[in-house]
This record gives C-alpha cells, structure tokens and sequence, in this order.
C-alpha cells in the first residue's frame, strides 16, 4: 500500500505546520505501507534529513497560494492517479486540500482562523476559502484537529460529523524544551541576539489583530507603572498583516524603549528564548492548540494567558488567565506572577506537570495509526 503526505501548505518546515509534519515524519516505522512526499519544487531537500527515506515527488515551479489550489483543483487528482495512491495525508487541511479526491483521504485541522472575519484574518482569499473549504473537509474520510476546541469548530463551522472526526493533541520536543539552569548573567546571548534580563516574552507572528499585541504592548505599560520593574517586552515573530499597526502601538508607548521586536526568530533557537524568559504572556484571540503555552511550561516558565480559543484546553490549571480585550486585566496577571513568588512558584510546577502529559511520540502513534485504520475500511 502506498500512502502520499502532501507538503504544500507547510511552508518548508519552519511554520507550526511544518514542525508538526517533521515531528511526524521522524517517526515513520519501517512498514508495509510505503509512504511518499509530494510538494513545492524548491522543498525538494527540506526533508531529507528528517526523512532520508521517503521519496520525494516535486510538484509545480511556481509558488503562492493561488498556484497551489489551482494545482490541487485541477492536478492533484490525476497525480493521485497516476503514483497510485491507496490513500492521502494532508498535514494542512485548514489551508490546504483537494475538492475531490481518487483515493480515501485523511486530514489535519489545526484552527478556523478562516471563519472568523476581520477579527481573525484580513486576508483577501477568505471568501473562497469559506465556500470552497466545508465541503472539502466533509469528503474526508477522516479529520484529526488538534484540539477538542478545533473539533467544536469542525462541527459548528464546517458541519463535518463528529464520528469523522479524532482529537490527536499536538506534542512537544521534551529534548528540546526543558527548564535550564538560571544563572546571575543579566544579559542572555541567542546568536545573533542579545537579551537583557528579565524579559516578558510573546513569541508569535506579528499579525493584528488576531495575535492581540497591541493590548499586550497596553498592558506592559500598565505592568510597568505599576511595578516600576524593570522588565522588558520580547515581541519575537516575522511580520505579516497589519505588523505596521502593531510597531506603531510600540513607538508609542512611554516604555518603548523597552519593547524589543526581534523579528522572524531562528527556530533552533526558540527553546533558549523560552528559558530565558521570567513569564511569558499569551494574549491571542484565537489559538487552535497553544503551542507557545506548552512550550513556556516544558521550559520552567509561568504563563499568563487570553481565556480563548484552546488556551484554557491545553494550559488547564497551569495558567493564570486573563480576558483578552482588557489589557488592566492583562497587566494583573503579570504584576501577580512577577511579585507573588508562591504562585510564580507554583504556576512553574504546574506548568511542567502539564507539559508532561504531551509528546511527539504519541501525537505521531496515534495519527499513524489512524492513516492505517483508514486504509483498512
């Protein structure tokens, strides 16, 4: 048997998406069913040291979102075809998926960001994506979302039945992110940055308003009238729509000299960021999963994070939460966790508990296993 994994919408491996399909691809046992990579040209080596394997099959030259739903409308199913496919994965079906299909197909839904107007995404394709979408995560044979939060959506948004769909919650690289020791350095050097400590840290794309900075950059200035503390605000996350608007809000703030963007931020390096970090603040509208909460509590950092979304699903007890739309309320939480050492104390303890609950190797077990049952029907 043979299963095709669709790489388009996974920007490379170095988009959330991306880290979810290498975590994926590490973990391919040896089996009967012969797995085999098909994606962007210039993808051609991104996985091979992943997946030294799995057969790549470069597809379409050109790139942007418009060349490949065109390519999976009108290519897509005679390429199925044509390498035999017994049944396809799609890692991004929140961005990417075929109308129709010659083979069973299986799906991975990580947010309904695309359903949520200009609250959510300002971006022009919204309109097709919301005709074109439901009814092509209705012919999956199976749908994973990543949380129960994103499995309400399905339901509610998308009226995709529930008994095609299996929650698999994202995991998180324990290797990777882990409490390190706190020395009395005040300056921490990430190459090629540097930091002066302490720092709140929100590492997140630059995205307004879905991602809430310009509350968070409110309510910092609050924290810190009220504290007189000398922290700083880490914004770490590559520009995209309405970035303008958020580094205007900084360039405001009495406290803009203490506002740090770093801009797209070198992933091998993310987990030293987390652990440098004093607290780390989580003030988006919308999160499908929370991976930035999972990844603070396996590093030893408290969270403070926005009741929304699948924040509360996946952070639980470990948090303290806060109402995203008002940035005094914000500013509480990060005054408590910074002046209350007991409950710094005991958020940290929490949060690693938690984070202990996740790993890629179930999240990767069980989606697996899911593929073979589908190709079993």
């Amino acid at each position: 048997m043979k299963i095709g994994i669709d790489t388009f919408a996974c920007e490379g491996g170095k988009s959330g998406v991306g880290v979810y399909v290498m975590h994926i691809l590490k973990r391919i046992p040896p089996s009967g069913a012969l797995y085999e990579l098909f994606g962007w040209e210039e993808d051609r080596f991104v996985y091979s040291e992943v997946a030294p394997d799995l057969e790549f099959i470069p597809r379409y030259p050109i790139g942007g979102r418009i060349a490949s739903t065109l390519w999976h409308l009108f290519k897509y199913p005679q390429f199925a075809r044509d390498r035999v496919y017994d049944a396809c994965f799609f890692p991004a079906a929140h961005k990417q998926l075929p109308y129709k299909s010659p083979c069973p197909t299986i799906g991975v839904v990580h947010d309904m960001a695309a359903y949520g107007g200009s609250e959510k995404t300002g971006e022009a394709w919204i309109g097709l994506i919301r005709q074109v979408l439901p009814n092509a995560l209705r012919g999956l044979e199976r749908v994973i979302a990543v949380s129960n939060w994103v499995k309400q959506q399905l339901i509610e948004l998308a009226k995709v039945r529930e008994s095609h769909i299996d929650v698999v919650p994202n995991g998180i690289d324990h290797a990777a992110f882990y409490p390190r020791p706190r020395n009395e350095e005040s300056v921490v050097l990430i190459q090629p940055f540097s930091f002066r400590r302490p720092y709140v840290l929100y590492a997140s794309r630059l995205e307004h308003p879905l991602k809430n900075h310009v509350r968070l950059i409110n309510a910092f200035g609050i924290f810190k009238e009220r504290t007189k503390y000398p922290h700083r605000l880490v914004l770490a996350g590559g520009d995209q729509s309405g970035a303008e608007q958020i580094k205007a809000a900084a360039a405001a703030s009495p406290f803009r000299h203490d506002i740090f963007f770093t801009g797209h931020f070198p992933p091998k390096h993310i987990p030293e960021l987390y652990a440098g970090a004093d607290i780390v603040v989580i003030p988006s509208m919308y999160e499908g999963f929370g991976m930035g909460a999972l990844e603070a509590m396996a590093s030893g950092v408290p969270v403070a994070c926005a009741r929304a979304g699948s924040l509360p699903e996946t952070a639980e007890h470990a948090a303290l939460y806060f109402d995203p739309y008002k940035p005094e309320d914000m500013a509480d939480r990060m005054v408590t966790l910074t002046t209350n050492r007991e409950v710094y104390r005991e958020c940290r303890r929490l949060g690693l508990e938690r984070a202990a609950a996740f790993s890629w190797d179930r999240c990767a077990a069980k989606t697996l296993a899911i593929l073979q049952e589908t190709l079993g029907r």
